[in-house]
């Protein structure tokens, strides 16, 4: 799916120029992704993560050359809150893509309450954090685009991971009844991957084979068993749903929860 990235974009070229988009978790996996295609629209990306190596290594395949790199701690709220503000100060943001790591597998009774707090703080506290700073300078520009990376268990929970499934649900209830107040210029949705070729689901590949003994390449391949396009999704393609779900001509789409999963899930 390299291809994306260079003659076949799907949308025209510089389509986003003018606009700048803070992706959160771009060092690896989908936001990386999504930052690479945003920069091929013609955003200006700052581009969000913890590991500065990572993210200067990705700074260097970006189309363009004025992208910025944020390193931060997601869970560190304190630290989001003066960070982001300190950005708002020095240039307008237009769009915004919530994005981080899943907490580990297992079942969900073998949480404790304690197992909460860290994966909460880095997605639905980050998140409003983040929303509340920049939704006013989005309204004064008269544009915004708000997309966060959720999950297909926001619709049908997936078992063995009953933290992330309770997380899921709570993003998803959030950015709903966002969609039914924010400002008419901003828009606010979710994108629900599926089986996507990233190290979150190696990880998760590894956890179900620790608890049952089934071989990794039979998880892989029960997995695509139920997959209709019977492979694993490119993280581009997710990158490119968000993209589309940032551009001016999809203002109109709000509160909706986007599946890129391959025609994994049964539900309509």
């Amino acid at each position: 799916m390299k291809e994306l990235l260079n003659k076949g974009f799907p949308y025209a070229d510089n389509i986003l120029e003018g606009k700048t988009a803070l992706v959160c978790g771009a060092s690896k996996g989908i936001g990386r992704a999504t930052a690479l295609m945003l920069a091929r629209a013609g955003a200006k990306v700052i581009i969000c993560a913890r590991s500065v190596e990572e993210l200067e290594i990705l700074s260097k395949e970006m189309h363009g050359s004025n992208h910025i790199i944020l390193a931060l701690d997601l869970e560190d709220i304190a630290t989001v809150e003066s960070k982001i503000s300190d950005l708002v100060r020095g240039q307008p943001i237009h769009i915004l893509v919530n994005n981080s790591g899943g907490p580990p597998g297992g079942p969900l009774l073998s949480n404790t309450i304690d197992d909460f707090e860290a994966p909460f703080k880095r997605h639905l506290h980050a998140a409003h954090t983040i929303t509340r700073i920049l939704t006013p300078v989005m309204e004064k520009e008269n544009y915004g685009r708000i997309v966060n990376i959720i999950s297909t268990s926001v619709r049908e929970p997936i078992d063995n991971i009953g933290l992330s499934n309770t997380l899921r649900g709570a993003m998803g209830s959030w950015a709903k009844s966002l969609s039914r107040e924010l400002n008419p210029c901003i828009t606010i949705n979710n994108i629900l991957p599926g089986f996507t070729d990233t190290d979150r689901l190696e990880s998760l590949a590894g956890s179900i084979s620790n608890r049952t003994g089934d071989s990794i390449d039979d998880i892989q391949k029960k997995w695509m068993d139920s997959v209709p396009i019977k492979r694993l999704i490119d993280p581009l393609e997710t990158g490119a749903a968000v993209t589309w779900l940032c551009l001016p001509s999809s203002g109109a789409v709000r509160g909706i929860s986007l599946a890129v999963d391959g025609g994994r899930m049964r539900s309509i």
